[in-house]
């Protein structure tokens, strides 16, 4: 198993470099970061300026959306790096279950497809899109349903608001 995770690994870094690794970085992040007891996040929550400095350091808008009507708080975010710059991630956990997502936004590839799409990595499931400028990427150990659900709330709160259409469907 251990030769098994090194090969993946080397693969991943590999792919690291084009535009479908941001989608790689996303989940490597992820399984960085949510398991961390004390410090899950950068900047927490309840610090104002949360959203100004990530969207100063990435250069895309970055809001913080609201999903606790799908059970879900915000903690907080980070800034990463990324291939071509600067991504950033924000951490959201569940109250109840002490399940916890992540939303991985970043200024997309000018190649980037924009579709919106799902990928299953062991027991991650990860929604991704690019919309109005900036990609997205949500990853958590939840049903594919339940991803789908906060993918949709984000699409709805972040790519509508700027531009109204239908949200996506799976």
């Amino acid at each position: 198993a251990l030769t098994w995770q090194w090969k993946g690994e080397q693969v991943a870094a590999a792919q690291a470099g084009t535009s479908a690794g941001w989608v790689q970085r996303a989940v490597h992040a992820h399984a960085v970061f949510t398991p961390e007891p004390r410090h899950p996040v950068e900047v927490r929550a309840q610090e104002e300026h949360l959203a100004r400095w990530l969207t100063r350091r990435i250069d895309i808008p970055v809001k913080l959306f609201d999903l606790r009507d799908e059970g879900f708080e915000l903690m907080g975010g980070r800034l990463l790096p990324d291939a071509g710059g600067k991504s950033a991630q924000l951490m959201y956990e569940n109250a109840q279950t002490k399940e916890r997502v992540t939303v991985y936004l970043r200024k997309p590839d000018a190649d980037a497809p924009t579709s919106f799409r799902y990928v299953q990595q062991g027991t991650l499931g990860l929604f991704y899109w690019v919309e109005a400028g900036a990609g997205y990427a949500l990853v958590g150990s939840l049903p594919k349903e339940r991803l789908l659900a906060l993918a949709q709330a984000i699409y709805r709160q972040g790519v509508a608001a700027a531009a109204p259409a239908a949200p996506p469907a799976q």
